[in-house]
Protein backbone atom coordinates (compact mmCIF):
# COMPACT_ATOMS: atom_id res chain seq x y z
CA UNK A 1 0.00 0.00 0.00
CA UNK A 2 1.35 3.49 -0.94
CA UNK A 3 2.05 5.64 1.84
CA UNK A 4 -1.28 8.03 0.70
CA UNK A 5 -3.43 4.93 0.90
CA UNK A 6 -1.89 4.45 4.71
CA UNK A 7 -2.53 7.76 5.89
CA UNK A 8 -6.43 7.22 4.32
CA UNK A 9 -6.73 3.65 6.07
CA UNK A 10 -5.90 5.88 9.27
CA UNK A 11 -9.23 7.30 9.54
CA UNK A 12 -8.21 10.16 11.38
CA UNK A 13 -11.03 11.47 14.34
CA UNK A 14 -9.04 14.84 15.71
CA UNK A 15 -10.07 13.85 19.35
CA UNK A 16 -7.29 16.21 20.00
CA UNK A 17 -10.15 19.18 19.21
CA UNK A 18 -12.80 17.79 21.11
CA UNK A 19 -11.05 18.73 24.12
CA UNK A 20 -11.35 22.56 23.95
CA UNK A 21 -15.06 24.12 23.64
CA UNK A 22 -16.04 25.16 20.22
CA UNK A 23 -17.21 28.44 18.70
CA UNK A 24 -20.05 28.16 16.66
CA UNK A 25 -20.14 32.22 15.71
CA UNK A 26 -19.90 32.61 11.68
CA UNK A 27 -17.98 35.73 11.78
CA UNK A 28 -15.27 34.62 14.47
CA UNK A 29 -14.90 31.45 12.85
CA UNK A 30 -14.30 32.79 9.62
CA UNK A 31 -11.92 35.59 11.32
CA UNK A 32 -9.91 33.12 13.07
CA UNK A 33 -9.50 30.94 9.71
CA UNK A 34 -8.46 33.95 7.64
CA UNK A 35 -5.60 34.66 9.77
CA UNK A 36 -3.83 32.78 6.91
CA UNK A 37 -4.68 35.54 4.88
CA UNK A 38 -2.83 37.63 7.14
CA UNK A 39 0.11 36.06 6.58
CA UNK A 40 -0.03 36.32 2.87
CA UNK A 41 -0.12 39.88 3.31
CA UNK A 42 2.69 39.99 5.51
CA UNK A 43 4.28 38.21 2.93
CA UNK A 44 3.98 40.58 0.26
CA UNK A 45 5.18 43.72 1.90
CA UNK A 46 7.65 41.98 4.50
CA UNK A 47 10.36 42.73 1.72
CA UNK A 48 8.96 45.64 0.09
CA UNK A 49 10.03 48.61 2.79
CA UNK A 50 13.19 47.16 2.77
CA UNK A 51 14.61 46.60 -0.72
CA UNK A 52 16.16 50.20 -0.92
CA UNK A 53 17.07 50.07 2.81
CA UNK A 54 21.39 50.48 3.35
CA UNK A 55 21.67 48.22 6.43
CA UNK A 56 19.18 45.46 3.98
CA UNK A 57 21.23 45.86 1.51
CA UNK A 58 24.71 46.09 2.79
CA UNK A 59 24.21 43.24 4.58
CA UNK A 60 23.06 40.74 2.05
CA UNK A 61 25.79 41.95 -0.20
CA UNK A 62 23.91 44.71 -2.24
CA UNK A 63 21.56 41.78 -4.24
CA UNK A 64 21.29 42.71 -7.63
CA UNK A 65 18.03 42.51 -9.47
CA UNK A 66 18.01 38.56 -10.50
CA UNK A 67 19.22 38.02 -6.44
CA UNK A 68 16.48 40.32 -5.01
CA UNK A 69 13.89 38.32 -7.76
CA UNK A 70 15.19 35.18 -6.28
CA UNK A 71 14.90 36.06 -2.56
CA UNK A 72 11.35 37.76 -3.05
CA UNK A 73 10.06 35.12 -5.03
CA UNK A 74 11.08 32.20 -2.47
CA UNK A 75 8.20 32.31 -0.42
CA UNK A 76 5.75 31.72 -3.32
CA UNK A 77 7.79 29.04 -4.67
CA UNK A 78 7.12 27.37 -1.03
CA UNK A 79 3.54 28.33 -1.03
CA UNK A 80 2.62 26.74 -4.97
CA UNK A 81 4.54 23.17 -3.27
CA UNK A 82 2.76 24.23 0.38
CA UNK A 83 -0.96 24.34 -1.83
CA UNK A 84 -0.47 20.98 -4.11
CA UNK A 85 0.49 19.04 -0.99
CA UNK A 86 -2.48 20.51 1.17
CA UNK A 87 -4.69 19.13 -0.72
CA UNK A 88 -4.39 15.42 0.62
CA UNK A 89 -3.72 16.51 3.76
CA UNK A 90 -6.70 18.22 3.89
CA UNK A 91 -8.72 15.69 2.95
CA UNK A 92 -7.40 12.68 5.30
CA UNK A 93 -6.26 15.45 8.36
CA UNK A 94 -9.33 17.75 8.05
CA UNK A 95 -9.14 21.65 7.39
CA UNK A 96 -8.33 22.56 11.10
CA UNK A 97 -5.26 20.08 11.10
CA UNK A 98 -4.22 21.74 7.75
CA UNK A 99 -4.40 25.26 9.39
CA UNK A 100 -2.49 24.39 11.94
CA UNK A 101 0.09 22.76 9.78
CA UNK A 102 0.30 26.15 7.90
CA UNK A 103 0.82 28.17 11.34
CA UNK A 104 3.43 25.86 12.69
CA UNK A 105 5.38 26.65 9.03
CA UNK A 106 4.84 30.39 9.28
CA UNK A 107 6.40 30.27 12.48
CA UNK A 108 9.32 28.50 11.73
CA UNK A 109 9.90 30.30 8.70
CA UNK A 110 9.79 33.77 10.33
CA UNK A 111 12.54 32.20 13.28
CA UNK A 112 15.15 31.67 10.45
CA UNK A 113 14.31 34.98 8.61
CA UNK A 114 14.82 36.76 11.52
CA UNK A 115 18.18 34.90 12.39
CA UNK A 116 19.41 35.45 8.93
CA UNK A 117 22.86 35.09 8.53
CA UNK A 118 23.00 35.56 4.13
CA UNK A 119 20.98 35.03 1.38
CA UNK A 120 20.87 31.32 1.49
CA UNK A 121 19.35 31.48 4.93
CA UNK A 122 16.97 33.92 4.02
CA UNK A 123 15.82 32.00 1.22
CA UNK A 124 15.56 29.31 3.08
CA UNK A 125 13.55 31.02 6.20
CA UNK A 126 11.11 32.57 3.11
CA UNK A 127 10.56 29.33 1.39
CA UNK A 128 9.41 27.30 4.37
CA UNK A 129 6.78 30.36 5.63
CA UNK A 130 6.04 29.87 2.27
CA UNK A 131 4.89 26.16 2.96
CA UNK A 132 3.01 27.46 5.34
CA UNK A 133 0.96 30.07 3.24
CA UNK A 134 0.51 27.17 0.30
CA UNK A 135 -1.59 25.03 3.18
CA UNK A 136 -3.22 28.42 4.40
CA UNK A 137 -4.22 29.76 0.81
CA UNK A 138 -5.57 26.60 -0.53
CA UNK A 139 -7.41 25.63 2.97
CA UNK A 140 -9.08 28.81 4.54
CA UNK A 141 -10.83 30.03 1.49
CA UNK A 142 -12.45 26.24 1.03
CA UNK A 143 -13.28 25.97 5.03
CA UNK A 144 -15.21 29.14 4.81
CA UNK A 145 -17.34 28.27 2.13
CA UNK A 146 -18.16 24.74 3.50
CA UNK A 147 -19.27 26.23 6.60
CA UNK A 148 -20.92 28.93 5.67
CA UNK A 149 -24.78 30.09 5.34
CA UNK A 150 -25.24 29.99 1.63
CA UNK A 151 -26.99 33.60 1.37
CA UNK A 152 -23.47 35.04 3.22
CA UNK A 153 -20.93 32.76 1.79
CA UNK A 154 -19.75 35.73 -0.51
CA UNK A 155 -19.71 38.25 2.89
CA UNK A 156 -17.59 34.81 4.86
CA UNK A 157 -15.54 34.23 1.93
CA UNK A 158 -14.12 37.65 1.46
CA UNK A 159 -12.52 37.97 4.68
CA UNK A 160 -9.60 36.29 3.61
CA UNK A 161 -8.73 38.68 0.68
CA UNK A 162 -9.69 41.19 3.56
CA UNK A 163 -7.17 39.66 5.50
CA UNK A 164 -4.26 39.60 2.87
CA UNK A 165 -4.93 43.41 2.32
CA UNK A 166 -4.82 43.92 6.23
CA UNK A 167 -1.70 41.69 6.01
CA UNK A 168 0.34 43.85 3.31
CA UNK A 169 -0.95 47.62 5.19
CA UNK A 170 0.11 46.13 8.79
CA UNK A 171 3.56 44.72 7.75
CA UNK A 172 4.59 47.54 5.68
CA UNK A 173 3.70 50.17 8.41
CA UNK A 174 5.98 47.56 10.57
CA UNK A 175 8.44 47.76 8.25
CA UNK A 176 8.23 51.84 7.72
CA UNK A 177 8.74 52.26 11.87
CA UNK A 178 11.38 49.78 11.70
CA UNK A 179 13.40 51.11 9.01
CA UNK A 180 14.28 54.03 11.51
CA UNK A 181 16.32 51.54 13.36
CA UNK A 182 20.01 52.33 13.20
CA UNK A 183 21.33 48.38 11.93
CA UNK A 184 20.32 45.07 11.44
CA UNK A 185 17.53 44.97 13.74
CA UNK A 186 15.38 47.20 11.44
CA UNK A 187 14.89 44.11 9.52
CA UNK A 188 15.03 41.30 12.13
CA UNK A 189 12.70 43.07 14.19
CA UNK A 190 9.99 43.53 11.13
CA UNK A 191 10.16 39.45 10.05
CA UNK A 192 9.86 38.39 13.60
CA UNK A 193 7.20 39.97 14.67
CA UNK A 194 5.56 38.18 12.05
CA UNK A 195 5.33 35.32 14.26
CA UNK A 196 2.27 36.64 15.97
CA UNK A 197 -0.64 35.97 13.31
CA UNK A 198 1.23 32.38 13.43
CA UNK A 199 0.47 31.96 17.12
CA UNK A 200 -2.82 33.09 16.95
CA UNK A 201 -3.82 30.79 14.22
CA UNK A 202 -2.31 28.01 15.97
CA UNK A 203 -4.06 28.80 19.56
CA UNK A 204 -7.75 29.90 17.46
CA UNK A 205 -8.23 26.59 15.86
CA UNK A 206 -8.15 24.77 18.56
CA UNK A 207 -11.59 26.49 19.12
CA UNK A 208 -13.51 26.11 15.71
CA UNK A 209 -15.31 23.32 14.58
CA UNK A 210 -14.12 21.46 11.24
CA UNK A 211 -16.07 21.38 8.55
CA UNK A 212 -19.21 19.69 7.86
CA UNK A 213 -18.91 18.66 4.30
CA UNK A 214 -15.35 16.93 5.44
CA UNK A 215 -16.99 15.20 8.76
CA UNK A 216 -20.24 14.31 5.83
CA UNK A 217 -17.68 13.26 3.48
CA UNK A 218 -16.05 10.67 6.78
CA UNK A 219 -19.70 9.52 7.71
CA UNK A 220 -19.80 10.98 11.06
CA UNK A 221 -22.52 12.76 10.26
CA UNK A 222 -23.87 13.28 14.34
CA UNK A 223 -21.18 15.58 14.26
CA UNK A 224 -21.97 17.82 10.82
CA UNK A 225 -25.73 17.92 11.81
CA UNK A 226 -24.40 19.54 15.19
CA UNK A 227 -22.76 22.32 13.47
CA UNK A 228 -24.90 22.98 10.73
CA UNK A 229 -27.47 23.49 13.26
CA UNK A 230 -25.27 25.42 15.76
CA UNK A 231 -23.33 27.44 12.76
CA UNK A 232 -27.02 28.38 11.10
CA UNK A 233 -29.39 28.79 14.02
CA UNK A 234 -27.61 28.49 17.33
CA UNK A 235 -28.46 25.33 17.35
CA UNK A 236 -32.47 24.64 16.37
CA UNK A 237 -32.20 21.37 14.83
CA UNK A 238 -35.50 21.76 13.12
CA UNK A 239 -35.25 25.05 11.80
CA UNK A 240 -35.66 25.07 8.02
CA UNK A 241 -32.47 26.70 6.81
CA UNK A 242 -30.77 23.89 9.09
CA UNK A 243 -33.10 20.88 7.06
CA UNK A 244 -32.55 22.70 3.38
CA UNK A 245 -28.29 22.43 4.20
CA UNK A 246 -28.62 19.57 5.66
CA UNK A 247 -31.07 17.97 2.55
CA UNK A 248 -28.18 19.39 0.25
CA UNK A 249 -25.41 17.93 2.03
CA UNK A 250 -26.80 14.53 2.07
CA UNK A 251 -27.54 14.71 -1.89
CA UNK A 252 -23.94 15.90 -2.52
CA UNK A 253 -22.17 13.46 -0.12
CA UNK A 254 -23.90 10.53 -2.22
CA UNK A 255 -22.83 12.04 -5.34
CA UNK A 256 -19.51 12.48 -3.95
CA UNK A 257 -18.77 8.58 -2.17
CA UNK A 258 -15.88 8.06 -4.20
CA UNK A 259 -13.83 11.42 -3.46
CA UNK A 260 -11.34 9.60 -1.63
CA UNK A 261 -10.06 8.28 -4.87
CA UNK A 262 -10.51 11.72 -6.97
CA UNK A 263 -6.95 12.66 -7.82
CA UNK A 264 -5.72 15.53 -9.99
CA UNK A 265 -6.01 13.74 -13.21
CA UNK A 266 -9.54 13.68 -12.73
CA UNK A 267 -9.65 17.37 -12.48
CA UNK A 268 -9.04 16.98 -16.68
CA UNK A 269 -11.82 14.59 -17.57
CA UNK A 270 -14.94 16.15 -19.63
CA UNK A 271 -17.43 16.40 -16.58
CA UNK A 272 -14.57 18.89 -14.54
CA UNK A 273 -12.44 20.50 -17.61
CA UNK A 274 -14.28 23.39 -17.77
CA UNK A 275 -14.66 24.30 -14.45
CA UNK A 276 -10.79 23.44 -13.65
CA UNK A 277 -9.60 25.45 -16.55
CA UNK A 278 -11.55 28.44 -15.40
CA UNK A 279 -10.49 28.24 -11.65
CA UNK A 280 -6.64 27.65 -12.80
CA UNK A 281 -7.03 30.49 -14.89
CA UNK A 282 -9.35 32.92 -12.29
CA UNK A 283 -5.96 32.64 -10.19
CA UNK A 284 -2.96 32.88 -12.93
CA UNK A 285 -5.25 35.79 -13.88
CA UNK A 286 -4.94 37.82 -10.22
CA UNK A 287 -1.34 37.27 -10.78
CA UNK A 288 -1.05 38.55 -14.30
CA UNK A 289 -3.06 41.67 -13.97
CA UNK A 290 -0.17 42.83 -12.05
CA UNK A 291 -1.08 43.43 -8.80
CA UNK A 292 1.20 41.86 -6.77
CA UNK A 293 4.07 43.39 -8.64
CA UNK A 294 2.60 46.55 -7.71
CA UNK A 295 2.73 45.30 -3.78
CA UNK A 296 6.09 43.90 -3.65
CA UNK A 297 8.17 46.74 -6.23
CA UNK A 298 5.55 49.91 -5.43
CA UNK A 299 8.57 51.18 -3.54
CA UNK A 300 11.05 50.86 -7.67
CA UNK A 301 8.04 52.27 -8.95
CA UNK A 302 7.98 55.73 -6.81
CA UNK A 303 11.34 55.98 -7.46
CA UNK A 304 10.82 55.82 -10.90
CA UNK A 305 8.71 58.93 -10.28
CA UNK A 306 11.04 60.43 -8.75
CA UNK A 307 10.43 59.83 -5.05
CA UNK A 308 13.27 58.27 -2.70
CA UNK A 309 13.64 58.07 1.22
CA UNK A 310 10.74 58.33 3.71
CA UNK A 311 8.68 60.09 0.98
CA UNK A 312 9.10 57.29 -1.54
CA UNK A 313 7.75 54.95 1.89
CA UNK A 314 5.19 57.13 3.03
CA UNK A 315 3.33 57.61 -0.41
CA UNK A 316 3.50 53.72 -1.03
CA UNK A 317 2.09 52.91 2.11
CA UNK A 318 -1.26 54.71 1.07
CA UNK A 319 -1.53 52.19 -1.15
CA UNK A 320 -1.49 49.50 1.43
CA UNK A 321 -4.59 51.68 2.91
CA UNK A 322 -6.27 52.37 0.06
CA UNK A 323 -6.26 48.17 -0.79
CA UNK A 324 -7.64 47.73 2.83
CA UNK A 325 -10.36 50.60 2.59
CA UNK A 326 -11.96 49.45 -1.24
CA UNK A 327 -12.11 45.82 0.06
CA UNK A 328 -14.09 46.19 2.43
CA UNK A 329 -17.32 47.43 -0.17
CA UNK A 330 -16.69 44.05 -1.61
CA UNK A 331 -17.72 41.87 1.16
CA UNK A 332 -21.32 43.12 0.96
CA UNK A 333 -20.85 43.88 -2.89
CA UNK A 334 -20.03 39.94 -4.15
CA UNK A 335 -23.53 39.07 -2.57
CA UNK A 336 -25.77 42.10 -4.17
CA UNK A 337 -23.94 43.08 -7.60
CA UNK A 338 -22.43 39.11 -7.98
CA UNK A 339 -18.96 38.16 -9.35
CA UNK A 340 -19.73 38.67 -13.16
CA UNK A 341 -19.78 42.66 -12.98
CA UNK A 342 -17.70 43.06 -10.60
CA UNK A 343 -14.60 40.82 -12.33
CA UNK A 344 -15.62 42.69 -16.11
CA UNK A 345 -15.20 46.38 -14.55
CA UNK A 346 -12.56 45.35 -12.50
CA UNK A 347 -10.84 44.08 -15.65
CA UNK A 348 -11.86 47.17 -18.07
CA UNK A 349 -10.21 49.90 -14.84
CA UNK A 350 -7.23 47.83 -14.37
CA UNK A 351 -6.06 48.10 -18.41
CA UNK A 352 -6.90 51.56 -18.36
CA UNK A 353 -4.62 53.07 -15.61
CA UNK A 354 -1.81 50.64 -16.27
CA UNK A 355 -1.60 51.90 -19.91
CA UNK A 356 -1.72 55.12 -18.08
CA UNK A 357 1.25 54.85 -15.98
CA UNK A 358 2.99 52.93 -19.49
CA UNK A 359 2.39 55.67 -21.19
CA UNK A 360 3.38 58.86 -18.83
CA UNK A 361 6.32 56.65 -17.87
CA UNK A 362 6.72 56.72 -21.53
CA UNK A 363 6.25 60.38 -22.73
CA UNK A 364 8.29 62.10 -19.80
CA UNK A 365 10.93 60.04 -17.70
CA UNK A 366 14.53 59.83 -19.07
CA UNK A 367 16.97 57.30 -18.62
CA UNK A 368 19.73 56.78 -15.89
CA UNK A 369 21.91 54.44 -14.85
CA UNK A 370 21.04 53.50 -11.41
CA UNK A 371 19.28 55.04 -8.53
CA UNK A 372 20.77 55.10 -5.26
CA UNK A 373 23.23 52.64 -6.41
CA UNK A 374 20.03 50.35 -7.29
CA UNK A 375 19.97 49.23 -11.20
CA UNK A 376 16.83 47.65 -11.07
CA UNK A 377 15.48 51.31 -12.26
CA UNK A 378 16.76 52.72 -15.21
CA UNK A 379 14.27 55.41 -15.45
CA UNK A 380 13.39 58.46 -13.58
CA UNK A 381 10.43 61.64 -14.37
CA UNK A 382 12.79 64.49 -13.64
CA UNK A 383 11.77 67.20 -11.47
CA UNK A 384 10.17 69.56 -14.30
CA UNK A 385 7.83 66.71 -14.98
CA UNK A 386 6.63 66.73 -11.34
CA UNK A 387 2.85 66.94 -12.62
CA UNK A 388 3.30 63.64 -15.33
CA UNK A 389 5.21 61.76 -11.55
CA UNK A 390 1.74 62.91 -9.72
CA UNK A 391 0.00 61.34 -12.59
CA UNK A 392 1.87 58.28 -12.26
CA UNK A 393 1.33 57.91 -8.84
CA UNK A 394 -2.54 58.28 -9.13
CA UNK A 395 -2.77 55.97 -11.70
CA UNK A 396 -1.25 53.33 -9.37
CA UNK A 397 -3.75 54.27 -6.56
CA UNK A 398 -6.56 54.28 -8.59
CA UNK A 399 -5.50 50.67 -10.31
CA UNK A 400 -5.20 49.78 -6.32
CA UNK A 401 -9.11 50.82 -5.42
CA UNK A 402 -10.19 48.94 -9.27
CA UNK A 403 -8.34 45.59 -7.91
CA UNK A 404 -8.94 45.40 -4.29
CA UNK A 405 -13.06 45.12 -4.54
CA UNK A 406 -13.06 43.27 -7.72
CA UNK A 407 -10.17 40.55 -8.48
CA UNK A 408 -8.49 41.26 -5.51
CA UNK A 409 -11.48 39.96 -3.19
CA UNK A 410 -13.78 37.98 -5.32
CA UNK A 411 -11.04 35.17 -6.80
CA UNK A 412 -10.91 33.80 -3.60
CA UNK A 413 -14.34 33.16 -3.03
CA UNK A 414 -15.39 32.23 -6.55
CA UNK A 415 -12.64 29.60 -7.02
CA UNK A 416 -13.95 27.75 -3.69
CA UNK A 417 -17.38 28.12 -5.11
CA UNK A 418 -16.83 26.45 -8.55
CA UNK A 419 -16.17 23.00 -7.62
CA UNK A 420 -18.32 20.35 -5.94
CA UNK A 421 -17.14 18.61 -2.86
CA UNK A 422 -15.57 16.01 -4.47
CA UNK A 423 -13.65 18.06 -6.94
CA UNK A 424 -13.31 21.08 -4.12
CA UNK A 425 -10.16 20.49 -2.63
CA UNK A 426 -8.28 19.49 -5.23
CA UNK A 427 -9.63 21.67 -7.42
CA UNK A 428 -8.90 24.42 -4.99
CA UNK A 429 -5.38 23.53 -4.19
CA UNK A 430 -4.51 23.30 -7.98
CA UNK A 431 -5.96 27.02 -8.83
CA UNK A 432 -4.04 28.30 -5.74
CA UNK A 433 -0.59 26.71 -7.12
CA UNK A 434 -1.80 28.43 -10.18
CA UNK A 435 -1.49 31.45 -8.89
CA UNK A 436 1.76 30.76 -6.51
CA UNK A 437 3.91 29.71 -9.09
CA UNK A 438 2.61 32.59 -11.14
CA UNK A 439 3.79 34.76 -7.86
CA UNK A 440 7.12 33.16 -8.05
CA UNK A 441 7.54 33.66 -11.84
CA UNK A 442 6.67 37.43 -11.76
CA UNK A 443 8.45 38.22 -8.39
CA UNK A 444 11.38 36.99 -10.20
CA UNK A 445 10.87 38.41 -13.62
CA UNK A 446 9.24 41.98 -12.57
CA UNK A 447 12.84 43.12 -11.17
CA UNK A 448 14.63 42.33 -14.32
CA UNK A 449 11.69 43.71 -16.31
CA UNK A 450 12.34 47.12 -15.20
CA UNK A 451 15.76 46.71 -15.43
CA UNK A 452 15.77 46.24 -19.12
CA UNK A 453 12.30 47.50 -20.38
CA UNK A 454 11.35 50.14 -17.69
CA UNK A 455 7.91 51.78 -18.68
CA UNK A 456 6.80 48.78 -20.88
CA UNK A 457 6.72 46.37 -17.82
CA UNK A 458 3.16 48.01 -17.69
CA UNK A 459 2.08 47.34 -21.66
CA UNK A 460 2.64 43.80 -20.90
CA UNK A 461 0.50 43.84 -17.88
CA UNK A 462 -2.40 46.16 -19.66
CA UNK A 463 -2.52 43.64 -22.18
CA UNK A 464 -2.73 40.50 -20.09
CA UNK A 465 -5.94 42.81 -18.26
CA UNK A 466 -7.70 43.48 -21.74
CA UNK A 467 -7.39 39.13 -22.05
CA UNK A 468 -8.66 38.06 -18.47
CA UNK A 469 -11.96 41.15 -18.82
CA UNK A 470 -12.74 39.32 -22.19
CA UNK A 471 -12.30 35.83 -20.87
CA UNK A 472 -14.70 36.57 -18.07
CA UNK A 473 -16.91 37.73 -20.08
CA UNK A 474 -17.15 34.57 -22.36
CA UNK A 475 -16.48 32.14 -19.65
CA UNK A 476 -16.68 32.93 -16.18
CA UNK A 477 -20.39 31.87 -15.48
CA UNK A 478 -22.28 33.53 -12.40
CA UNK A 479 -22.51 32.15 -8.89
CA UNK A 480 -23.93 34.31 -6.84
CA UNK A 481 -27.16 33.38 -4.40
CA UNK A 482 -26.38 29.90 -5.68
CA UNK A 483 -25.86 26.91 -3.00
CA UNK A 484 -22.64 24.94 -3.87
CA UNK A 485 -24.95 22.11 -5.02
CA UNK A 486 -26.78 24.68 -7.78
CA UNK A 487 -23.47 25.58 -9.28
CA UNK A 488 -22.74 22.40 -9.49
CA UNK A 489 -25.99 21.37 -11.52
CA UNK A 490 -25.23 24.79 -13.99
CA UNK A 491 -21.92 23.80 -14.75
CA UNK A 492 -23.59 20.39 -15.73
CA UNK A 493 -26.10 21.59 -17.91
CA UNK A 494 -23.41 23.62 -19.77
CA UNK A 495 -25.00 27.20 -19.59
CA UNK A 496 -23.48 29.84 -21.33
CA UNK A 497 -22.01 32.28 -18.88
CA UNK A 498 -23.63 35.26 -20.21
CA UNK A 499 -26.56 33.52 -18.92
CA UNK A 500 -26.23 32.39 -15.43
CA UNK A 501 -26.88 35.42 -13.90
CA UNK A 502 -30.95 34.38 -14.61
CA UNK A 503 -30.35 30.82 -14.55
CA UNK A 504 -32.61 28.12 -11.90
CA UNK A 505 -31.28 25.02 -11.78
CA UNK A 506 -33.87 22.23 -11.98
CA UNK A 507 -32.66 20.16 -8.45
CA UNK A 508 -33.94 16.96 -8.04
CA UNK A 509 -37.21 16.91 -5.78
CA UNK A 510 -36.35 14.43 -2.35
CA UNK A 511 -39.34 12.76 -0.61
CA UNK A 512 -39.49 14.28 2.84
CA UNK A 513 -40.21 10.89 4.59
CA UNK A 514 -36.50 9.80 2.96
CA UNK A 515 -34.45 12.93 4.66
CA UNK A 516 -36.43 15.28 5.92
CA UNK A 517 -35.94 14.52 9.64
CA UNK A 518 -32.55 15.30 11.31
CA UNK A 519 -32.75 11.96 12.95
CA UNK A 520 -32.36 10.44 9.59
CA UNK A 521 -29.73 12.17 8.65
CA UNK A 522 -27.83 11.44 12.20
CA UNK A 523 -28.04 8.17 11.58
CA UNK A 524 -26.75 8.01 7.70
CA UNK A 525 -24.48 5.48 7.52
CA UNK A 526 -26.64 3.44 5.45
CA UNK A 527 -27.29 6.56 3.05
CA UNK A 528 -25.58 4.73 0.39
CA UNK A 529 -28.07 1.71 0.47
CA UNK A 530 -30.96 4.26 0.38
CA UNK A 531 -32.58 5.48 -2.61
CA UNK A 532 -33.10 8.94 -3.95
CA UNK A 533 -36.38 9.91 -5.84
CA UNK A 534 -36.07 11.89 -8.09
CA UNK A 535 -39.19 13.64 -10.21
CA UNK A 536 -41.34 10.40 -9.43
CA UNK A 537 -38.47 8.25 -10.73
CA UNK A 538 -35.46 6.36 -8.31
CA UNK A 539 -32.53 7.31 -8.96
CA UNK A 540 -29.76 5.49 -6.74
Amino acid sequence: MSLLGRARSLNYQGKLYDKFPTIYNIHVIAITATVSGLMFGFDISSVSSFVSQEHYRNYFNRPDSLTQGGITASMAGGSFIGSLVSSDFQDIFGRRVALHVCSALWITGAIIQSASQNQGMLIAGRFISGLGIGFGSASAPVYCSEVSPAKIRGLIGGLFQLSVTVGIMVMFYIGYGCHFIDGVASFRLAWGLQMIPGFILLVGVFFIPESPRWLANHERWDDAVEIIANVVADGDREDPDVHLQLDELQEQVLIDKDAASFGYADLFKKDCRKRTFIGVSAQIWQQLCGMNVMMYYIVYIFEMAGYSGNVNLVSSSIQYVLNVVMTIPALFLMDRVGRRPLLIGGGIFMFIWLFGVAGLLATYSEPIENFGGDDTVRILIPDEHKAAARGVIACSYLFVCSFAPTWGICIWVYVSEIFNNRQRAKGAALATSANWIFNFALAMFVPSAFRNITWRTYIIFGVFSVCLTVHVIVQFPETRGKTLEEIDKMFKDNIPAWRTSSYVPEMPIVHKEKIGSTEHIENASNLSEKPIMVHGEESV
